[in-house]
This record gives C-alpha cells, structure tokens and sequence, in this order.
C-alpha cells in the first residue's frame, strides 16, 4: 500500500495533536511530519503516546521562518498540508495583536508560496467560526460575507483571504475550514472548559464575562478531527466547509454545566462551586453569539458529530482529573507568571 505524507503544522497543540493521534490510531498508510514551533500553548507531552511510532517525525520550526519552511519541503515530499498553526486567544490578540498577524497571515502566506513551489494534493486550512463576526440570529453560511470584530479573527479572516486569492491566482488545491468552539484533552488551561474544571477543583474563582449571555456552539475535539479527516478524502479544493455541532449554549449556563458536572466528579457541593462563579468586566467588541450552517460538509461527505454535549464534557472532565501530571506540567510554564487565570474562552 502507498503511504502518503502529510505535513501537520501546529501539532502540539490543543486540536493538532489529537488529529495526529486520531489519524496514526485510524489509518496505517500515512506519515506525519509534526511541524510546531513549541511556543506557550505547544506540548509534545500531548503526545507522548504516539512519539515513538515509526510513522511520526517532530521538526521543530517556525512557519514564518520562509527559509526553515521551504527546507522542509525539500527535504519530504508532502501529499497534505494541514495548517493548524496559529495564535488564537481571543484576549492576548486584543493585548498583543502584532503576533497574531505574524503568525496568523505572514506564516500562512509563507506556507502557501512554499505549497507553490512545491505542490501537494490538498493544503487545509484551519479557520473559526469568528471570521463571520456575530450571528445574532440564524445561522452563518461559507458564502456570508466575513466580518471580524477582535484582532484574531480578523487575522483569521485576513488568512482565509489569502488562501482564497492562491486558489484563484495560482490555482492552488486549498480548502478551508471553519470550526466552532472545540473543548476535550490536552487544551491549553487558558481557554473555558479547563480553566472552570481546574479553577471549580483548585476552588478558585470562575471569571464570566459580562453577564454570561454570550452564545457559542460547543464541539468534542473528537469530532472536528473526524471532520477534517473526512474533508481531505472527500472535500473540494477551492471550497469552504463550516464544522460544528449545534450545541448552543449561553456561556453562563456552559459553566453552570461544567460545575455541576465537576461537583460530581469531586464530592463537593455544587452550590459550593456555583457560589464561586464571578462576573468580569466585559471583553472589548465581545461577540454576542456565533452559529455555523454545517449543511454543506453534510452533504457532500455525510459528515456529523457524534459526541453530544453531556457526553463530551464527562469525557473532558474526566481526563484532566485523570491527567494531574499533564496539568501540573502546564501550569508550571513559564507563561503562567505573567498571565493570571483569570479569563474565559472568547
């Protein structure tokens, strides 16, 4: 059988390094090149199971490093680029938006020229729901025009531009993705679902912005993974496919949830967590609620998640209860001495 060779950027991070787990467990006949420049939110220990498998190699880089990057594509010849790497919280972008435009557009510009030199099959682009601004109501369609409102999602939008413009300028084979909020293992403590799990266990306090009416759509990392497989066996190049799954929720409610869940978990009293629960001054230019059409990705591969939202977050919670070493590791970095948690996912 022909082994095909896909190039991973940004594996060790949240949603790269369970797609590079799911996909070394599921299909014998690829090799993955881990590309990752190991910043705060990168983690080889996230995978440690997969480190020694003969059909996965780690390159430590930079995708804004155009002479690292077209090295690498001298030295393997890629049938897939999936383009994970990316700055993507929210509050560091309003902090310090310089970085998300160096890595956000510059490396994905400097990957595209590389892809034009070098030609592959499919490049995937790794895109958010964000890039469509807030959906007050219905639903956003691949076709909506982009309306960015903080420095990430702009950064995002600016990317998918550029991948747009490749296609149709040079006639590259890209394909971009659009997901909704993802939670499950080996998420960086800094976005919602692990900072309330470990703040509710560390019985520290649960920051909400706002008054917690903000909506997102919540998808198991599982599921986004399964979806992105299925986009670079069956997705068109040139096109858009939006991913989530349709589990709205109002953050506060989201966290109510979490709580509640924990409080089992735990044996301490939910209205003992609940209590715990603070509301923040709201983040600048704060979306109020964001909502993806997934009709399309349905259709053209009969693609849907499988994990419903009770399930997913009893999954979550399990595992960083039953990962306090992988926690502990996380919390010791050197980010965390200047970055307090004390914020909630977008």
């Amino acid at each position: 059988m022909t082994k095909h060779t896909v190039l991973l950027t940004g594996g060790a991070g949240f949603i790269g390094s369970n797609f590079i787990i799911n996909v070394l467990k599921r299909f014998n006949s690829l090799n993955i090149i881990n590309l990752d420049k190991l910043t705060y939110a990168g983690n080889l220990n996230n995978l440690k199971e997969v480190s020694k498998n003969k059909r996965y190699r780690f390159e430590k880089g930079d995708i804004c490093n155009r002479l690292f990057v077209d090295k690498l594509f001298k030295k393997y010849a890629f049938d897939v680029v999936v383009n994970f790497a990316a700055e993507s919280h929210v509050d560091r972008s309003i902090l310090k938006p310089g970085s998300f435009v160096k890595t956000n557009i510059v490396g994905t510009q400097i990957l595209l020229d590389a892809i034009k030199a070098n030609p592959v099959k499919k490049f995937i682009q790794i895109s958010t729901d964000e890039v469509y601004g807030e959906k007050r109501k219905g639903k956003s369609k691949e076709f909506d025009i982009l309306n960015p409102n903080n420095p990430y999602s702009a950064s995002k939008a600016c990317a998918d531009l550029l991948c747009r413009s490749y296609t149709k300028t040079f006639g590259l084979p890209v394909i971009i993705v659009r997901l909704s909020n993802n939670y499950g293992p080996y998420q960086f403590p800094e976005k919602l679902v692990p900072l309330m799990i470990l703040n509710a266990i560390n019985y520290k306090h649960l920051p909400v912005y706002g008054s917690g009416k903000n909506i997102r759509d919540w998808m198991y990392v599982e599921d986004s993974c399964n979806a992105i497989i299925k986009i670079i066996k069956q997705g068109e190049p040139g096109e858009v496919y939006n991913i989530g799954a349709s589990n709205l929720q109002s953050n506060i409610k989201f966290v109510q949830k979490i709580c509640r869940l924990v409080s089992k978990k735990i044996k301490i009293s939910s209205e003992e967590i609940l209590s715990r629960i603070e509301y923040i001054a709201d983040r600048p230019a704060h979306d109020a609620r964001y909502c993806l059409d997934t009709s399309k990705i349905y259709n053209e591969t009969g693609w849907t998640p499988k994990t419903d939202l009770d399930r997913g977050l009893e999954k979550t919670v399990n595992w960083y209860l039953n990962n306090k070493t992988w926690v502990t590791n996380v919390m010791n970095k050197d980010y965390l001495k200047y970055y307090k948690l004390n914020y909630t996912n977008r």
